[in-house]
């Protein structure tokens, strides 16, 4: 099982992604959950550990894990520990500017997915 614990549904990945995160078995989207910047250090804490415990009872083989760094931290370092492989997508970032009929400046991003990265 490849658990992706990001804010990108898989759903709309792209089709090499997909089947680079399909060679770890059926994907799991579990959502990354927003992160108060107020909260404490012992509340990130006890947020990752209860994702942690939710990632860890779908026995997966490979955890995708992108969002707020100080969660991601916590929550990679533990699943390391526990011999879980944990991965960040990697991807090329293609921009374009453009001037619209308003003459306003619009850019616009294109992702394109090359591998997944162990951490």
């Amino acid at each position: 099982m490849f658990v992706n614990f990001s804010n990108h549904p898989s759903s709309l990945w792209s089709e090499n992604q997909r089947k680079e995160a399909e060679k770890y078995g059926e994907i799991v989207d579990l959502k990354f959950p927003s992160v108060n910047p107020d909260d404490s250090r012992d509340n990130l804490i006890r947020l990752a550990e209860c994702y942690i415990q939710q990632i860890l009872k779908f026995k997966p083989q490979c955890v995708m894990c992108q969002g707020e760094m100080g969660l991601v931290y916590h929550v990679v370092r533990k699943l390391k520990e526990e011999d879980v492989k944990v991965v960040a997508a990697c991807s090329h970032r293609m921009v374009e500017e453009t001037i619209d009929a308003d003459n306003n400046s619009v850019k616009s991003s294109k992702f394109v997915f090359i591998q997944f990265r162990e951490y």
